[in-house]
């Protein structure tokens, strides 16, 4: 009779409770839906971070992978929550618009992918793949790429470049290292997420690209570690400043941001001269905006959004980073983005008390 009449009053205080709009996973607030938008780069860790948040918190998280480009035009019409990017936003893109806040959600690195039979490890130097991409290397077994594989076989075959069709954070990466290993690359192309690649063929985000490689031979191309990994393609080792071949891994992704971090998390880590560093290795960024009253946003969506990027600073996510192949932030990255959501406003009053 006791446990009968426990378990009715629990149901009693349970239906009172919901009948208020509590929820005990996120302080009483209604359950919200966030949506975002942007690059594929981190696409496989947000699939599993935002399932736990959603289990954590109850609140669920639509995000669109379509592109770096697209996420940041679409917080700029102020039509998602946020925006995820693997560019940090320019100074002039900034000024476009109203105040941001970049927060970092992991790091990882970008692979020289390729398809070449009986080649199982291909080595390496910037200023090589940019003459690839840039068309100036057009034979595999050109004399400059026998230099650096001189056990392998490369074959007699036209080299097909790969490369992004829409605007991309992978694309600003890529491009942004070969801005620094190659003179030729910085006068003729430049970095951004949209670059006219004289060569090759293009392909719609890094699954798109990662797919185009897998099925034709020949092939090389830049995308995210864990797309060759999940398509099972060989990417090559890379030459970094300090004259190693290097794979990406956690640790070398890690060594990479080994140096300063600024206050608005805005850098570069590309051809890191930090001892192991890989040197195709990147922050990748949800971005927000600072006052978070627009578009007819709920307070409560607000507050969402912000224990949305907490959960993804906490140790519990970041310890997926690296079961999917990105690399943890440093602790330095993480507390600088606390600090930094701590300026975010919803009416000009601080979110986070």
């Amino acid at each position: 009779m006791k446990k009968i009449l426990k378990s009715v009053m629990t149901l009693a205080t349970t239906l009172a409770f919901v009948a208020c709009g509590g929820n005990a996973k996120n302080g009483g607030r209604e359950p919200q839906e966030l949506s975002g938008a942007g690059a594929t780069f981190p696409l496989p860790f947000y699939n599993v971070v935002f399932e736990q948040f959603g289990q954590v918190k109850g609140d669920q998280v639509a995000y669109g992978g379509i592109g770096s480009g697209g996420g940041v035009r679409n917080l700029r019409d102020k039509i998602v929550d946020f925006a995820g990017s693997d560019a940090f936003l320019s100074d002039k893109e900034m000024a476009e618009m109203d105040a941001v806040v970049h927060i970092p959600t992991c790091m990882g690195a970008v692979v020289v992918a390729y398809n070449l039979d009986g080649v199982k490890e291909l080595k390496l130097s910037g200023e090589v793949v940019a003459d690839i991409f840039a068309g100036n290397i057009k034979m595999w077994n050109d004399e400059r790429l026998a230099a650096l594989n001189p056990d392998a076989k490369l074959p007699a075959e036209a080299i097909i470049p790969v490369y992004r069709s829409d605007g991309s954070g992978t694309t600003f990466v890529f491009t942004d290292y070969l801005t620094k290993v190659s003179p030729m690359w910085r006068e003729k192309f430049g970095a951004g997420k949209s670059v006219n690649f004289p060569t090759g063929q293009a392909a719609k985000g890094n699954p798109g690209v990662a797919g185009v490689i897998k099925q034709t031979k020949n092939t090389i191309g830049y995308v995210g570690s864990e797309y060759a990994f999940a398509q099972n393609i060989p990417y090559a080792r890379i030459q970094n400043p300090k004259g190693h071949f290097v794979l990406p891994s956690s640790a070398t992704i890690s060594a990479a941001a080994s140096g300063e971090i600024p206050a608005d998390t805005r850098c570069s880590i590309t051809n890191s001269d930090a001892a192991g560093a890989y040197p195709i290795s990147t922050f990748t960024w949800m971005i927000i905006y600072k006052e978070q009253n627009y578009s007819d946003r709920s307070k409560e969506q607000a507050v969402a959004t912000l224990e949305l990027l907490k959960y993804i600073l906490s140790d519990e996510a970041q310890h997926i980073t690296s079961e999917v192949h990105y690399a943890p932030l440093p602790t330095k990255a993480k507390e600088l983005s606390l600090t930094n959501l701590k300026t975010v406003t919803f009416d000009g009053i601080s979110i986070l008390q």
